[in-house]
Protein backbone atom coordinates (compact mmCIF):
# COMPACT_ATOMS: atom_id res chain seq x y z
CA UNK A 1 0.00 0.00 0.00
CA UNK A 2 1.15 3.47 -0.77
CA UNK A 3 0.69 6.33 1.67
CA UNK A 4 -1.24 9.30 0.30
CA UNK A 5 1.56 11.43 1.76
CA UNK A 6 4.03 9.84 -0.68
CA UNK A 7 1.98 10.99 -3.70
CA UNK A 8 3.02 14.00 -5.71
CA UNK A 9 0.49 16.78 -6.07
CA UNK A 10 -0.19 15.68 -9.64
CA UNK A 11 -0.67 12.01 -8.67
CA UNK A 12 -3.03 12.93 -5.84
CA UNK A 13 -4.90 15.33 -8.14
CA UNK A 14 -5.47 12.61 -10.74
CA UNK A 15 -6.70 10.08 -8.18
CA UNK A 16 -8.98 12.52 -6.36
CA UNK A 17 -10.38 14.09 -9.52
CA UNK A 18 -10.49 11.22 -11.98
CA UNK A 19 -10.92 8.09 -9.84
CA UNK A 20 -12.82 9.53 -6.88
CA UNK A 21 -14.82 12.09 -8.84
CA UNK A 22 -14.18 15.14 -6.69
CA UNK A 23 -14.43 18.47 -8.52
CA UNK A 24 -11.11 20.31 -8.33
CA UNK A 25 -9.76 23.56 -9.77
CA UNK A 26 -7.33 23.16 -12.67
CA UNK A 27 -4.06 21.49 -11.67
CA UNK A 28 -1.92 24.40 -12.80
CA UNK A 29 -3.91 26.69 -10.48
CA UNK A 30 -2.97 24.70 -7.39
CA UNK A 31 0.19 22.67 -7.94
CA UNK A 32 2.59 25.56 -7.36
CA UNK A 33 0.73 27.00 -4.39
CA UNK A 34 1.83 26.28 -0.81
CA UNK A 35 -1.70 25.16 0.07
CA UNK A 36 -2.33 23.20 -3.15
CA UNK A 37 -1.08 19.77 -2.11
CA UNK A 38 -2.83 19.97 1.27
CA UNK A 39 -6.04 21.02 -0.47
CA UNK A 40 -5.97 17.95 -2.69
CA UNK A 41 -4.93 15.57 0.11
CA UNK A 42 -7.79 16.67 2.35
CA UNK A 43 -10.22 15.05 -0.10
CA UNK A 44 -8.88 11.60 0.82
CA UNK A 45 -10.24 12.11 4.35
CA UNK A 46 -13.77 11.95 2.93
CA UNK A 47 -13.25 8.26 2.14
CA UNK A 48 -13.03 5.19 4.34
CA UNK A 49 -9.88 3.14 4.81
CA UNK A 50 -11.55 0.40 2.78
CA UNK A 51 -12.23 2.71 -0.16
CA UNK A 52 -8.63 3.91 -0.11
CA UNK A 53 -7.34 0.35 0.15
CA UNK A 54 -9.21 -0.56 -3.05
CA UNK A 55 -7.05 2.07 -4.75
CA UNK A 56 -3.91 0.71 -3.09
CA UNK A 57 -3.67 3.69 -0.74
CA UNK A 58 -3.49 4.32 2.98
CA UNK A 59 -3.69 7.46 5.12
CA UNK A 60 -0.89 6.16 7.34
CA UNK A 61 2.43 7.91 7.04
CA UNK A 62 5.49 5.97 6.00
CA UNK A 63 8.32 6.90 8.36
CA UNK A 64 10.79 4.34 7.02
CA UNK A 65 12.30 6.76 4.50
Amino acid sequence: MRSIFDLTTEEAYQIVGEQMGHPLPPLDAIENEDWGRDYVLQHFAQHTEEELAKLGLTMERNFDD
